[in-house]
């Protein structure tokens, strides 16, 4: 028998039709795993891609490099971030790298250019070519770098499954989801670092872990809220100007922490409310991402309805070239009716 499709969770209107549909699974879950609401197949396997870095970002902490190298709370969330390239991204990450005595060449990720548009455009005007600290993922290669020259790892190679770092990173990643380390499947993200596939269900719970640590030891206790205090203090630098997550950080409840991953993924963990959320776009579209996301966060009281970020992602007017209003992206009757 197949599998039931996963609902339809946004849709795009163009006049009085629907134009678009994208469909998808959402899970909320409590520190404990239990699951509070969810939609589609949570059991299902995904790669996380970006939406996790806070927990690859758990073994700088834990293992005292953040302490050794005198880690800024700014740093921190450049950590997690999937930054724009914006001026102060890339001079923060430059700058730690300049403290380790390493280069932008020690970064394993390849170069980009910068999400911010204006930030893009001002370079190729200039014939200026991006590095490899305009890659969106150069604050979490940072920190790796970091956590490999105090554990007294080589620093070529650290982005490698094997590698002493991965290794901390991937047994973080599965037991704030409670998965075992080695059985996650194992991929590569798009800045060459390990990616592995989570079940929705578990990285909802991983991140409900990252809202309501209590459960946790006092060493990872103290590092996911240490994480958790220099990412919402400054989520521009774990995004950037504009950006989906600084956007909702700044309207949603205090201390809530989103973060968007490639492919149609984000995650989110809101304290106040001891929740995990984790959803996936099937067909990989981060604008559906986003509207499903706000949508559930107002649902759960997280976000107000009349907040700027509410209007900016929830039944959004899609516009033509010439300003006109075309259509509406919105959720789809199965988020409407959770």
């Amino acid at each position: 028998m197949a599998a039931k499709p996963d609902p339809v969770l946004v849709e795009l209107t163009r006049g009085a039709l629907v134009e678009s549909v994208h469909r998808g699974a959402l899970a909320v879950c409590d520190a404990r795993g239990r699951v509070k609401l969810s939609l589609g197949d949570i059991a299902r396997p995904v790669f996380p891609r970006s939406s996790y870095k806070m927990m690859q970002a758990l073994p700088l902490v834990e293992s005292g490099a953040a302490d050794a190298f005198s880690v800024t709370p700014k740093e921190l969330a450049l950590a997690c971030a999937s930054h724009s390239g914006e001026a102060y991204h890339v001079a923060t990450a430059g700058g730690w790298l300049k403290r380790m005595g390493l280069k932008a060449d020690a970064l394993a990720c390849g170069p980009h250019l910068p999400f911010h548009e204006k930030t893009a455009h001002a370079m190729i005007r200039a014939g200026k070519k991006p590095t490899r600290l305009h890659n969106n993922c150069s604050g979490k290669h940072s920190g790796f770098l970091c956590c490999a020259l105090h554990l007294g790892a080589d620093v070529k190679g650290y982005e490698k499954p094997a590698h002493a770092v991965q290794k901390a990173a991937r047994q973080a990643i599965g037991e704030m989801c409670g998965l075992d380390p080695k059985a996650m499947p194992a991929g590569t993200d798009g800045c060459a670092a390990p990616n592995f596939a989570v079940p929705l269900k578990n990285l909802a719970t991983g991140f409900a872990r990252l809202a309501d640590p209590q459960s946790l030891s006092p060493t990872r206790a103290a590092a996911v809220y240490r994480l958790m205090d220099a990412v919402t203090r400054y989520p521009l630098y774990e995004s950037g100007s504009g950006r989906f997550d600084a956007v909702t950080m700044a309207d949603a409840l205090p201390g809530t922490m989103t973060k968007v991953g490639a492919e149609g993924v984000v995650a989110a963990a809101i304290p106040d409310l001891g929740l995990g959320i984790a959803l996936k776009i099937e067909d990989g579209a981060a604008r559906a991402a986003e509207t499903a996301m706000a949508s559930v966060l107002v649902k759960l009281g997280a976000l107000k309805s009349s907040s700027k970020a509410a209007h900016a992602f929830i039944d959004a007017p899609i516009l033509n070239w010439r300003g006109d209003v075309c259509g509406v992206k919105r959720g789809g009757a199965a988020l409407k009716a959770l």
